[in-house]
C-alpha cells in the first residue's frame, strides 16, 4: 500500500472516464478477483478495488455482483471478461485510428460519387 499519498475512496460510476480508461488498462481481465475489503469510519466493511496513481491510492467502492456487472456492461470487454485488444492504444489515442479514418473516407468518395452524378447539367 502506498505510504504518504491521499486515500479516496470512491464509487466506480463517479469517476472520470480518464480514470476509468487507467483502471481498465491495470485489470484488464475484470475487478472481481482484485477487491479488497476494509472497515470504513463508522467500521462498516466495505469491499473495493485498490488503484494507485502517481498522487492518489483510491480505493473504488464495488462488491464483487457489482465487479462482475460492471464488465458484463462494458462494451470494452468482451464475452470471457477480458480487455479487448487494442484498448490500451485507444486510450492513449494512438493512430490506431487511422483505418477507422480511412474507411470513413472511403464512405464520403462513395457519396461523392453519387453526388457527382446528379450534378449532370
Amino acid at each position: 500500500m502506498a505510504t504518504g499519498k491521499p486515500r479516496i475512496a470512491k464509487d466506480y460510476d463517479k469517476l472520470s472516464e480518464e480514470l476509468v480508461a487507467q483502471i481498465k488498462i491495470e485489470y484488464p481481465f475484470g475487478f472481481e478477483e482484485n477487491l479488497i475489503s476494509y472497515k470504513n469510519a463508522q467500521g462498516v466493511k466495505i469491499s473495493a478495488l485498490p488503484f494507485e496513481t502517481e498522487e492518489v491510492y483510491y480505493l473504488i467502492k464495488m462488491t464483487k455482483a457489482e465487479a462482475q456487472q460492471i464488465i458484463e456492461d462494458d462494451a470494452d470487454y468482451d464475452d470471457d471478461g477480458n480487455l479487448k485488444e487494442g484498448f490500451a492504444e485507444e486510450a492513449a489515442g494512438d493512430d490506431d485510428t487511422s483505418s477507422y479514418e480511412e474507411e470513413e473516407e472511403d464512405s464520403y468518395d462513395k457519396a461523392d460519387d453519387d453526388a457527382g452524378d446528379d450534378d449532370q447539367d
